[in-house]
């Protein structure tokens, strides 16, 4: 199952080749049957499909502790989304869990990793049917954070707040 979890996805002539990079097709990994199947978890991806149904405010945050089963309820999604088991506006979706090493990994200089988020955002922007899952969401407040640069949560807010992307 790790190991599934950091496959990567396809790199083919895709249209969002940095979030391919970056991140993992769970949509992909359900298709292949190489996600774990997930009980108990009904009515929480319930209300996650409910949330991300809605025209605007559709950006669900999962908390708890480690361990709980926060991951495995967007496995689950990934599941039923592939399974035609969601509406009709979240049919063709695609998961991506974004690996949020990766992204900061190698950014040295100041702007490279903004320069890269930036990339991720317009990519799952413009391909229209991609949800970002960000694990561990609190890493990514000050991540890439240098002197005089912005952090990752400064260049996602306004992004979330006018609804253009999914996360």
């Amino acid at each position: 199952r790790r190991e599934a979890m950091h496959a990567r996805t396809a790199r083919s002539s895709t249209r969002t080749p940095t979030l391919d990079h970056l991140g993992t097709d769970l949509t992909a990994l359900a298709k292949a049957d190489k996600l774990d199947p997930v009980i108990g978890r009904s009515k929480e991806i319930e209300r996650v499909v409910q949330i991300l149904s809605r025209r605007t405010k559709n950006n669900p945050a999962l908390i708890g502790e480690p361990g709980v089963g926060k991951t495995a309820i967007v496995e689950g999604l990934a599941q039923r989304i592939v399974a035609g088991e969601v509406p009709e506006v979240l049919q063709g979706e695609r998961i991506i869990a974004l690996d949020i090493g990766a992204l900061v990994a190698g950014t040295k200089y100041r702007g490279e990793f903004e320069e890269r988020l930036k990339r991720v955002i317009e990519e799952e922007k413009a391909a229209g049917n991609c949800i970002l899952f960000i694990d561990e969401m609190q890493t990514i407040v000050g991540a890439g954070a240098a002197e005089g640069a912005v952090d990752a949560s400064n260049i996602l807010k306004p992004s979330l707040a006018r609804g253009e992307l999914k996360c």
